[in-house]
């Protein structure tokens, strides 16, 4: 572990002299001369006084080094059966011609802009407009549903919404336009105006309100990139809490562009030239960082794919696009080789394709169980990488570095902590547990460049859900150990926030939906395993006394509850109707202690416990139907 010891050490030992020669291979108006701001502490900025743009950084800086001629962006669409590609020099003039429609409109620095759009080019072409004049972007994933949509403009308070008429799947499309105007009727803040990209498959009806994209741009003049300060907000990124509320990351202009050029490198071991394949959404933080912003500021080609890559009767549309479009290297979640294996076990859509250009899979999101691990490595023939972050980090805070040395695999591993992370395991009263024991994962501080400052307009908040647990760290909410060779495996969540598919999802939220019902008196929500996307969410309801209700009836009705709150993105299934919840005599509901049963762990009986039998009665339940 040479080169890669050498540089982890550097970074802790020396983080101001580290990261502002990271900080060279970003363009300035104003190149920065301190690395690390702590007069705030524990409120931390990075390149206090540089200034640049970002949108500069991952276009126009390419076309001005005589490579605009090269391919910027990929778009493959065959839910549309469209194909399209995009030059460094078109992506830039798309960017700047929107940006300045955007300040006909009255944008400017420091204003918000909510995006809800489907995988489209106009979606990163609309992300880019905003840096560049130095607004703010917001992206909504498109499958939530109203009453999200809504949390996040009461939040941002937006100037105007970017969206799309539809978003397209394979066997339906979902229309946004109603859903804007359904999340719009609940809100007291209300956009000046909503551009809306309307769609051949489903067109939009307009309002006074709404601006057509093609009219929109038409006759716009191209806006020149706007210098911002590296500690002003690039964007918003709403994750899920544990109370209803969520939570707005913000991820600063400076330390963000740093950190990312230099996962690619370090981490990904992607160079400028090479084609880019993240297949996630742009809705989600993966997106942001490694279909949008991180390979364009290297100037790599990213692939925009439209669509499920899996779980229709193709088994080989990951190959197809590798071979088609020479990727490097594919990124994705578990979920996705799990659903490839279930449906060819073989692995026989490989051989179909020429994968020759192809030369790591890196899995995050999730963790990656070994069986799967083992079937990707022995089928595709290359390194499988796991590695792990949190939309919170921005970027990853495990990995294996090929950029840097290539280190020993070992399944079930997020691999070594990533230079600028001082990952340490924590008991309860904050001491570092032994190696192999298990522990809460915890970050020491200053977290490093590209990793969320706060909270947009909550710094309270963000000291008390990341900073207060443990004095001078932050808290990732993961448990797991590091073992004796230094390397980290992370175990699963220790709050109440769940992960389907690599999405975080909030129980309070689906509890919320739930709790909505009229004949439902209390409930409760966990996550439990599954196979294919790691957890899924299990509700309890316990009925209000006297109702008589058809119990299917009532588990459709709630399923339902749940889709039309969160939206079909929280895979919600399964519920069941209990007598009572286990808790402890406060009245706190014992989600710990269900998860274990559910997972057919004999957990320890709470001393705290109001009932013990209700525990019994929960086991029938959970394990008579296992």
């Amino acid at each position: 572990m040479g080169a890669y010891a050498d540089v982890y050490q550097r970074s802790l030992a020396d983080p101001e002299g580290f990261w502002l020669a990271a900080a060279e291979d970003i363009d300035w108006t104003r190149a920065p001369t301190q690395a690390l701001d702590a007069s705030r502490a524990p409120l931390y900025r990075w390149f206090p006084d540089g200034e640049l743009n970002t949108a500069y950084n991952a276009l126009d800086r390419h076309v001005e080094s005589g490579r605009g001629e090269q391919t910027a962006l990929i778009y493959d669409s065959p839910v549309t059966s469209t194909k399209a590609s995009y030059t460094y020099a078109e992506l830039r003039d798309k960017v700047a011609t929107f940006a300045g429609a955007l300040a006909s409109l009255g944008v400017g620095k420091g204003d918000r802009v909510i995006i809800y759009m489907p995988m489209v080019p106009e979606a990163i072409i609309a992300m880019l407009g905003c840096a560049r004049i130095g607004a703010i972007h917001s992206v909504v994933f498109g499958g939530f549903a109203p009453k999200e949509l809504a949390a996040r403009v009461e939040d941002a308070q937006p100037k105007v919404i970017v969206a799309a008429s539809c978003g397209i799947e394979p066997t339906r499309a979902v229309e946004y336009k109603p859903i804007i105007e359904d999340a719009l009727a609940t809100t007291t803040h209300q956009p000046d105006r909503v551009v809306m990209l309307q769609r051949d498959t489903a067109k939009a009806d307009m309002t006074d309100r709404d601006v057509d994209w093609h009219d929109f741009v038409a006759d716009a003049n191209p806006a020149d990139p706007v210098p911002v300060a590296a500690t002003d907000p690039l964007y918003i990124l709403y994750t899920s809490g544990t109370t209803g509320k969520p939570k707005g990351v913000v991820r600063d202009t400076g330390g963000h562009a740093v950190a990312l050029a230099w996962s690619m490198r370090n981490i990904y071991d992607v160079s400028s030239g090479d084609v880019w394949w993240t297949a996630s959404d742009v809705g989600w933080v993966v997106g942001h960082s490694y279909i949008v912003y991180g390979p364009l500021l290297i100037g790599a080609t990213t692939v925009l794919y439209e669509g499920k890559p899996v779980g229709t009767p193709d088994a080989g549309a990951f190959w197809r696009v590798i071979a088609e479009h020479g990727a490097t290297a594919l990124f994705t979640a578990p979920t996705a080789l799990r659903a490839i294996k279930k449906l060819d076990p073989d692995a026989a859509q490989v051989t179909h394709y020429d994968l020759s250009a192809f030369r790591t899979l890196f899995m995050a999101g999730e963790r990656l169980d070994p069986e799967t691990y083992h079937w990707a490595h022995d089928k595709l023939g290359v390194p499988v990488i796991d590695h792990w972050w949190q939309t919170e980090t921005g970027w990853p805070i495990a990995a294996n570095p090929r950029g840097l040395e290539t280190l020993p695999v070992k399944p079930g591993s997020a691999t070594m902590p990533v230079p600028g992370y001082d990952v340490q395991v924590l008991d309860q009263q904050g001491n570092q547990v032994p190696a192999g024991q298990e522990g809460a994962i915890a970050i020491k501080l200053p977290l490093p460049p590209g990793t969320l400052p706060t909270l947009w307009g909550d710094d309270d908040r963000y000291v008390e859900s990341y900073l207060s647990r443990y004095q001078g760290y932050y808290l990732t909410g993961d448990s797991g150990f590091i073992d004796s060779d230094g390397y980290l495996f992370v175990m699963g969540r220790t709050d109440d926030v769940i992960n389907v598919a690599g999405h975080r999802l909030s129980t309070g939220s689906i509890e919320a939906a739930l709790a909505s019902h009229a004949a439902v008196a209390e409930c409760a929500v966990i996550g439990v395993h599954d196979a294919l996307k790691g957890q899924v969410p299990r509700g309890f309801v316990v009925l209000k006394s006297g109702v008589d209700v058809e119990e299917s009836t009532l588990c459709d009705e709630l399923v339902d509850a749940v889709r039309r709150d969160i939206g079909p993105v929280a895979a919600f299934r399964d519920v069941s109707v209990v007598d009572a919840l286990p808790k402890t005599r406060s009245g706190k509901i014992l989600r710990k202690t269900m998860r274990g049963i559910a997972d057919g762990r004999d957990e320890p009986v709470p001393s705290t416990i109001e009932d013990v039998g209700v525990l019994d009665s929960l086991r029938v339940v959970l394990r008579g139907e296992r």
